[in-house]
């Protein structure tokens, strides 16, 4: 595919799992994310573990357009054949649209982070791989993306512009690496995955039981995110 693979959003979690998975198997690695300090301890680990080369690069939101003239001209004469479009946020926790604090920038900052960045580094890496005629794309969404999901409204909403799949480890929610590994091996198999049996199962029984009542579903929704809300709001409000 290439002698690179680039992982935006990699200090922890599927990102970080997944620059570990393509070193092992041989992979350079480019590292992006907006904080670049916890990076640079990451590549010289993985550098050290795999015997492969790494790169940091700092994206900064602030800088618009000039960012990715930079990130462009960092991987100019790079071999990319994989890019993971792992980078994301979400709110500070489940709320009505209207009454997040600081919602201007927090909603900027979503549709920023979940969608330009996303397409952005689509648009810088695709053309080398068309040239070559392969590489891979794997980009990293949500549930949320296929759930009716209040209280996450804009999140949820850049995610379905993405269409894809965290926190405690169990049958349901993997750890990083073994959510990975299971990814990992859909690509090139399928073009829209959960890359978790277990998640394209619940998808499955979800949209079925949306179809059947839609209300029912919605309302499912409604009582989750409103009780993550009110843990947030009791550990801050007491």
């Amino acid at each position: 595919m290439g002698k690179w693979a680039v992982v935006t959003g990699c200090s922890h979690g599927i990102g970080r799992a997944y620059a570990e998975a393509l070193a092992r198997i041989g992979m350079n690695v480019i590292l992006v994310s907006p904080d670049t300090e916890n990076l640079k301890t990451i590549a010289t680990n993985i550098e050290l573990m795999y015997n492969v080369k790494t790169k940091v690069i700092k994206l900064d939101l602030s800088e618009g357009l000039e960012t990715y003239n930079v990130i462009e001209k960092e991987m100019l004469g790079l071999e990319i054949g994989v890019l993971i479009n792992n980078l994301g946020i979400s709110y500070p926790h489940p709320e009505y649209f209207l009454d997040l604090p600081h919602k201007e920038k927090i909603y900027m900052s979503i549709v920023h982070c979940n969608v330009v960045v996303v397409t952005n580094m689509c648009r810088i890496l695709l053309p080398q791989m068309v040239v070559r005629g392969k590489g891979v794309i794997v980009n990293v969404a949500s549930m949320v993306a296929v759930l009716p999901s209040p209280l996450l409204t804009v999140f949820a909403a850049t995610k379905a512009y993405i269409t894809t799949e965290s926190p405690r480890p169990g049958w349901m929610v993997p750890t990083p690496e073994k959510y990975v590994r299971s990814a990992i091996k859909t690509i090139g198999k399928e073009n829209v995955t959960t890359g978790f049996l277990q998640h394209s199962i619940l998808i499955a029984v979800i949209k079925l039981m949306y179809r059947i009542s839609p209300s029912s579903i919605i309302v499912w929704m409604i009582n989750i995110m409103e009780g993550n809300r009110n843990n947030v709001l009791r550990r801050y409000i007491g």
